[in-house]
């Protein structure tokens, strides 16, 4: 709004408010001739010697400027502050897919780790199992050792004899 208005406005024409003296009742009839003889002289030679004077000059350039800086320098901070979220919003995308990989690769070492265990419990159960039958087949040929022992120790002091 300010830069629409950055230019100086001319003063209204001076005769038009000696004009509007004619019409006040308190100037008197002899004062109001004078105005009419001064008035039907010649305008431009009185404009020529009496300087133009600027009914306003616009001095609101400094505001200007000021605004312009601002609003550049705030353009600059939104652009880093934006730069910085999307740099913040990148890291947090890479932590959630880092994590998320993690999350995977932990449930898939979960998941063999656990198998693996199963193996290892049936093959435990398996030697276990193994052992048993071992022990008893080794615990029966004891038993028939001992009694095939007995019997051929009898059958050789029955035979001594």
């Amino acid at each position: 709004v300010l830069k629409k208005q950055a230019y100086d406005r001319k003063q209204a024409s001076s005769l038009a408010q000696v004009e509007r003296l004619k019409s006040l009742a308190l100037i008197p009839v002899a004062a109001k001739r004078a105005i009419d003889l001064f008035l039907q002289q010649d305008p431009e030679g009185l404009e020529v010697s009496a300087p133009e004077a600027v009914g306003y000059e616009f001095r609101s350039h400094g505001i200007i400027e000021v605004l312009e800086k601002l609003h550049d320098k705030f353009v600059d901070e939104r652009t880093a502050l934006e730069k910085a979220e999307m740099n913040s919003k990148h890291a947090h995308e890479m932590l959630i897919q880092d994590l998320t990989a993690q999350t995977e690769q932990a449930t898939t070492d979960r998941g063999e780790k656990a198998e693996t265990k199963a193996k290892k419990l049936q093959a435990k159960a398996d030697a276990e199992g193994d052992l048993q039958d071992t022990t008893t087949t080794k615990d029966a040929d004891e038993k028939y050792l001992a009694e095939l022992t007995a019997t051929c120790e009898q059958k050789a002091s029955d035979f001594e004899s």
